[in-house]
């Protein structure tokens, strides 16, 4: 009985959060179109983020031609 109750608990917590329950936008169209301008450039600038965080946007150090290494 204890394991039904807090699987239910849980199940009601996730559905919630979700956005089954309560509806995650506004139901005003303008307020709803803000929202999902801003979660889609939130969505847009994860690709930059990445890079960033991968240190992909750094130049390339590696030359294209051989160099001595040593004095001349």
């Amino acid at each position: 009985m204890r394991s039904l109750v807090s699987m239910g608990l849980f199940l009601t917590v996730v559905a919630m959060s979700i956005g089954c329950v309560l509806p995650i936008y506004s139901s005003s169209p303008d307020e709803r179109a803000k929202e999902l301008i801003f979660t889609s450039e939130d969505l847009r600038q994860s690709g930059e983020i990445w890079q960033r965080m991968w240190f992909l946007d750094m130049p390339d150090t590696a030359t294209p031609y051989r160099t001595h290494g040593g004095v001349i």
